[in-house]
């Protein structure tokens, strides 16, 4: 990592009108920013990608499904708290983030959802260790809520079950959406594959500490979150055959960027390359695996910012956010796209 890289480089100016609230009417129907090799910017719809893509080439997807992680309940002494499950740790544990006027103390018990209580044995870190008293995925699945990103306002309902969520999604683990994902529906991913663009699969279940502000001034202090990762060895085995049929790599999304990176040192293993990761990509890191990236427009100053900075240098990444801006592309889990292609 360069050690004189500063947050104050990654950040931009973003109306608030232009985070989107919801989906477009249509998983295909957005607007597709594309940033080309040369530095170039094209203004496309997404549906355009069926063009810039070549037969050889292969698109990575993240197939982590998103879990009703959100709970309300209170405490044994009446007080309100609410329940973010950060991680699940086993079929009965969790970690989870809690929001209450204090914090519960070791060996205390939630009352969630009016429906079950959980023990909290105790702490790691920010994280509380809760214990559910039946499978946590299928007491989330009952009685929890969508997620939504902090910064969409309104309650998650039916239609975030459905459009938080990629249509791929197969994997329970994530709190939060590989929203580049979003954007793809079952037509398109077929007509993809008649064009002889072959997909592959990551699984990355992304954490809460995704949205978490980076809050050290210089890059290098800051300490990355932790997530789990999985590249089973079919997708390396894939990777090879499209880089030697001279095809490219292209993540959809940030999070399949972290897993491949993290997979990447340990290629020559044989069987599931999998792990936590706290692997931060900030421009001068040298990809192992990724040529290009789909990719969502992210917030001022976060660690996906500087991922994509990383990727297609940071003076093409602020021209790009600028003429996003000034063009009113939709920002964020539920607005528009970005195709960048590594210089």
């Amino acid at each position: 990592m360069n050690p004189d890289l500063e947050l104050s480089q990654f950040n931009y100016e973003l109306p608030h009108e232009l985070i989107a609230q919801s989906p477009a009417a249509r998983r295909t129907q957005s607007r597709l920013l594309h940033l080309d090799r040369q530095g170039g910017l094209h203004d496309r719809q997404f549906t355009d990608l069926l063009q810039l893509l070549r037969p050889q080439d292969l698109l990575v997807f993240n197939n982590t499904r998103v879990i009703k992680a959100r709970l309300l309940g209170q405490k044994e002494s009446g007080g309100k708290v609410e329940v973010l499950i950060e991680r699940v740790t086993g079929s009965h544990t969790a970690l989870a983030h809690i929001k209450a006027s204090k914090s519960p103390k070791p060996g205390s018990r939630l009352i969630l959802a009016e429906a079950f209580a959980v023990t909290v044995p105790g702490r790691q870190g920010e994280l509380f260790e809760l214990e559910f008293p039946e499978r946590v995925l299928d007491l989330l699945d009952r009685h929890g809520a969508t997620p939504l990103p902090p910064y969409i306002e309104h309650a998650a309902g039916q239609d975030d079950d459905e459009r938080y969520q990629t249509v791929y999604a197969s994997e329970p683990g994530a709190v939060a959406a590989p929203t580049a994902g979003l954007h793809f529906d079952q037509d398109m991913l077929a007509q993809l594959a008649d064009l002889g663009v072959a997909q592959a699969f990551v699984t990355l279940h992304v954490g809460a500490g995704t949205f978490q502000p980076v809050r050290a001034q210089k890059l290098s202090d800051h300490i990355m979150h932790a997530e789990r990762y999985s590249v089973p060895p079919e997708t390396v085995a894939q990777i090879k055959a499209a880089r030697a049929a001279g095809g490219r790599v292209i993540a959809v999304g940030t999070t399949s960027v972290r897993a491949l990176e993290s997979a990447a040192p340990h290629a020559h293993e044989a069987g599931v390359l999998e792990g936590d990761t706290r692997l931060f990509i900030t421009p001068g890191y040298s990809f192992a695996w990724v040529d290009a990236l789909l990719t969502n427009f992210h917030l001022p100053q976060s660690t996906l910012l500087m991922l994509v900075s990383a990727l297609a240098g940071m003076e093409p990444i602020q021209r790009a956010y600028a003429h996003a801006v000034q063009s009113r592309y939709r920002f964020f889990s539920y607005g528009d796209a970005m195709f960048i292609e590594s210089p």
